[in-house]
């Protein structure tokens, strides 16, 4: 089992959380990623280093998606076959919660193995934005991908090793990046186990480099981006419809017209923006994209629209048949379709073919470039470039 820290600007609590897990779980292996703190905390890290752990050292700070990437490929390439446990460095997380995590990824089944959350129970002394801000995210979430999880914030998580090649695919860079590991993992049908924590904040979570503002925007952005998709179809939808229905006078025309519009508006932004794949374009999988093959897309994106156009026609002429008006009629039916399409987006039109994972136990069979050299199992340092 690996137990990997990303840090940036650290304090004493990582020193202690090392030296409490190196205590507690002699046989667990200790990752730290400086996500480019500086020389100021070199001594730092170099005693953390000296508790028998493995330093990684980017030479500037690229943020926490990284710095898990830049984790999660050493893992892969030295030490294949070992699950990943994550754990922040601001004493958020206890040594007993963090082995409590890797105990359920241990007794995860080999053949489809579970994603293991820590996840907070917001009782007690908790920040104002903490728990206003989790239960948005968690509320958006369930709303958006139809699964209820409710901790989606939450930094204590475990991977099984066979996890570990896919977990670089993901898109994103800083803390939008656990966010969308859980939308890939709700839209591929990846199981995903919760565990209770404990809920810690010191010092009103002072330590803490969340910028309420703009890592807030990065995390619900991509909850986000359907919703905004979505409702720019429904504008270029209700404008066309409203238009044709005056020229021709045939609501079925119009509707027909109307539609063949703004579901090509409608793919377009999708395939690029809201369902787009991320690939690796380094060894740590940040800044490259790749989405979905575009005709095995249209043609799925295709059959969808004419199953939603029938629908809508449907609901459409039975609302003004009862006596409401067209506009209102539009939009109760475009409400009521925005779930179903959005969930077969989802799971079935975007969804990139899974390419076969690594068995357990041997490394990804697609070539490693070496991130650093082999750090001895008494605490070696290894320095990452930018690739």
């Amino acid at each position: 089992m690996i137990v990997l820290v990303p840090a940036y600007e650290p304090d004493e609590r990582l020193v202690r959380l090392v030296g409490d897990l190196r205590a507690s779980a002699p046989g667990v292996r200790v990752l730290v990623v400086d996500d480019g703190s500086g020389p100021a905390y070199r001594p730092l890290f170099d005693r953390v280093r000296a508790q028998g752990c493995t330093v990684l050292t980017h030479p500037g700070n690229r943020g926490k998606g990284c710095a898990l990437k830049t984790g999660f490929a050493h893992a892969e390439r030295h030490h294949p076959g070992e699950p990943v446990v994550c754990a922040d460095s601001d004493g958020q997380h206890s040594v007993a919660d963090v082995l409590r995590v890797a105990a359920a990824l241990d007794a995860q089944p080999a053949a489809r193995p579970a994603t293991v959350l820590g996840v907070r129970a917001f009782t007690g002394r908790v920040p104002a934005r903490s728990v206003l801000g989790n239960r948005v995210t968690a509320r958006v979430f369930h709303l958006a991908t139809g699964l209820r999880l409710r901790d989606t914030q939450t930094g204590l998580r475990g991977y099984p090793a066979a996890l570990l090649p896919w977990l670089r695919t993901v898109r994103g860079e800083r803390f939008e990046y656990e966010q969308n590991l859980l939308l890939r993992a709700a839209a591929e049908g990846q199981p995903v186990e919760e565990v209770e924590i404990a809920t810690i904040y010191l010092e009103g979570n002072a330590s803490s480099h969340f910028r309420p503002l703009a890592d807030s925007a990065r995390v619900l952005a991509p909850l986000l981006l359907f919703s905004l998709s979505s409702l720019s179809a429904f504008a270029v939808d209700t404008v066309a419809l409203l238009a044709l229905h005056a020229a021709t006078g045939s609501l079925a025309t119009s509707a027909l017209g109307a539609r063949v519009l703004s579901a090509g508006v409608n793919f377009a932004v999708n395939r690029r923006l809201v369902f787009g794949r991320t690939g690796r374009s380094g060894p740590d999988g940040c800044r490259a994209t790749r989405r979905a093959p575009w005709g095995r897309a249209a043609a799925r994106y295709a059959t969808l629209a004419v199953l939603l156009l029938g629908a809508g026609y449907l609901l459409l002429a039975g609302l003004t048949a009862l006596g409401v008006g067209l506009l209102p009629a539009k939009v109760a039916t475009e409400a009521a379709l925005y779930l179903v399409s959005f969930q077969v987006q989802r799971r079935f039109v975007f969804t990139a073919p899974r390419s076969p994972r690594p068995a357990p136990g041997r490394p990804d069979p697609g070539p490693h470039p070496v991130l650093a050299p082999p750090a001895d199992r008494s605490g070696g340092n290894a320095r990452i470039g930018r690739g």
